[in-house]
């Protein structure tokens, strides 16, 4: 592998057979490397994939900025991601989770750590990110030396979900809150408390977050035959005045409007939900 960038004495990078921007980490790898030199393959000790050679220059900047053990334990954190989270994340990842320990700690230092307004649903919605964010604080305390509040594992987590989902910060606060807020309709309109531990309700989490995830991407599915929809839509009236109710909510909320198939698939999902339901 020839050197395409020179980080800093421990970080440079490289393209690999497929032609992807990598970005290569190991003691000493970069010293008194210049482009164009081959790399020493026998001090890589860490390597990841990053879109561009945009994002390379990004993760340049913010890796000068920041100290080298940060670094380390994003790469750590991301490694253990990958091992327990089924989808791939974006490689974005290391920018913003990278930047995110600098930003956090530096907070810790100065006595500026808050609540998560959004721990309980990051921890109800999206367990496995959540998981993740708990192991980054045991890495970070056995690392750093700094204990951190549970919020925090929240806020990790956020990025995680930011990076399988590919959407932005705001989207994805936005998206968690609405969550919570169609949970709150359903239980609502149906006088019950759903089991957040039963196997329909962790279905459903998974279909509001797609849902979200196409709203707020403009995706919405809006090419179902008509015929199908409407025999649904008689079959199940009650769930699917329900999710007219969601579908009326999320409009006036967030400025969406909801097609008929998307609602249809809200009401089939409020159906299965139900104690004792099977479809």
């Amino acid at each position: 592998m020839i050197i395409n960038k020179v980080i800093n004495n421990n970080v440079l990078s490289t393209h690999d057979e497929n032609n992807r921007e990598i970005v290569l980490m190991g003691k000493g790898i970069g010293f008194q490397k210049k482009v164009g030199d081959e790399v020493a393959e026998d001090k890589i000790e860490k390597k990841f994939v990053l879109d561009s050679e945009d994002e390379v220059g990004k993760f340049s900047e913010l890796i000068e900025m920041i100290p080298h053990n940060y670094l380390n334990l994003s790469v750590d954190i991301i490694s253990y991601a990958q091992q327990v989270m089924p989808k791939r994340l974006s490689p974005s990842i290391y920018i913003s989770l990278t930047d995110h320990i600098n930003f956090l700690l530096e907070r810790s230092t100065k006595g500026e750590l808050f609540e998560n307004p959004l721990f309980n649903e990051i921890k109800s919605f999206y367990p496995s990110e959540y998981l993740v964010g708990e192991k980054a604080l045991e890495l970070i305390e056995s690392e750093a030396g700094i204990k951190l509040p549970q919020d925090e594992a929240a806020s990790i987590a956020l990025h995680f979900v930011i990076a399988e989902y590919n959407m932005g910060m705001s989207d994805t606060v936005n998206a968690t809150t609405m969550i919570r807020e169609c949970i709150s309709i359903v239980e609502k309109e149906l006088g019950i408390k759903l089991d957040e531990l039963g196997l329909h309700y962790s279905r459903f989490i998974t279909h509001l977050k797609f849902f979200a995830q196409r709203m707020f991407a403009g995706e919405l599915l809006d090419n179902q035959d008509q015929e199908f929809l409407d025999m649904i839509i008689n079959k199940y009236p009650k769930e699917y005045d329900i999710s007219e109710k969601i579908s009326q909510f999320v409009q006036s909320k967030y400025g969406y409007d909801i097609p008929k198939e998307e609602k249809v698939y809200l009401a089939v999902y409020i159906k299965r939900i139900q104690p004792h339901i099977e479809i």
